[in-house]
């Protein structure tokens, strides 16, 4: 008797699946794998090997390198933040990702050199694929930022720390993550507006010694920690925006090459002056 299923000729293709069905696929697969009796919980896919496998359901590798990228940046995003400070003033940390082309090393090396020269930055950390940056306690920094010279804002200069993340793609793509953490300026802000109410408080304090009820001695309380909340929150909020800019602006030249065209007009303009400061040669 004949088999009932079609057979089909090796090598051929497997009927095409929509996206929806390739992630439950791809889900139900990792989900059997982590729950079989013999798996290895050690086991993890090589680079090449999610490659493979993506060729097989129809993804390009140029696709794949750039997902497994972004994954690995990830975890340098900001998490979304919770607790009583973040409630009533709003977030700290800021991000911006983007990928863009030229070798991870020379963009993350432009980076550094953005940071340190135009934010007023200097290198907290280095590792392989992520600097991270503090502001500047020098004399003359402060001054800068102070008297701000050409209009520049500086908003980053203000922040705890900032970092950057690249990772490769291939030979002419890396995938950037930059981030900002303002924890110390939100907390600058808090204590500020703790302080307010404390100086009410007292006032309030010595109103309930006179003849007023305690409802009217309790408003300039109530009122006051209410503006500097409201306040508070729009000053980080107007942070967090123009941070947020700044970065985005920093891909932008990266996207569009400008920061490597500069360093290398930079570099030939500087060859270029040496060479016609020597002397001639004497016949």
């Amino acid at each position: 008797m004949s088999d009932p299923s079609p057979s089909r000729p090796p090598g051929s293709l497997v009927p095409r699946l929509d996206r929806a069905s390739l992630e439950r696929v791809l889900a139900r697969a990792a989900e059997l794998q982590g729950s079989a009796a013999d798996a290895d919980s050690s086991d993890q896919f090589t680079e090449a090997q999610l490659i493979e496998l993506g060729k097989e359901v129809g993804l390009s590798p140029q696709n794949l390198r750039q997902a497994l990228a972004e994954e690995r940046t990830r975890s340098a995003a900001p998490q979304e933040e919770s607790g009583l400070a973040a409630s009533m003033f709003g977030p700290s940390r800021v991000s911006a990702a983007r990928t863009v082309p030229g070798k991870a090393a020379d963009i993350l090396a432009v980076i550094d050199s953005w940071m340190q020269k135009q934010e007023t930055l200097i290198v907290k950390r280095h590792h392989a694929d992520r600097f991270v940056w503090e502001p500047s306690r020098e004399f003359g920094v402060a001054f800068r930022r102070a008297f701000k010279p050409g209009g520049r804002d500086y908003v980053l200069s203000s922040a705890f720390e900032v970092a950057a993340t690249v990772i490769p793609i291939d030979d002419e793509r890396a995938h950037v993550v930059l981030d900002a953490d303002f924890r110390t300026r939100r907390t600058r802000v808090g204590m500020q507006v703790a302080g307010g109410v404390g100086v009410s408080g007292m006032f309030g304090g010595a109103l309930l010694f006179t003849a007023l009820p305690a409802v009217v001695a309790a408003a300039p309380v109530i009122a006051i920690a209410a503006a500097g909340i409201m306040g508070g929150r729009s000053l980080q909020h107007r942070v967090i925006t123009r941070a947020s800019l700044a970065l985005e602006q920093l891909l932008d030249r990266l996207e569009r090459g400008d920061l490597r065209q500069r360093g290398r007009d930079t570099l030939l303009g500087a060859i270029v002056a040496a060479a016609t400061s020597l002397p001639p040669r004497r016949p």
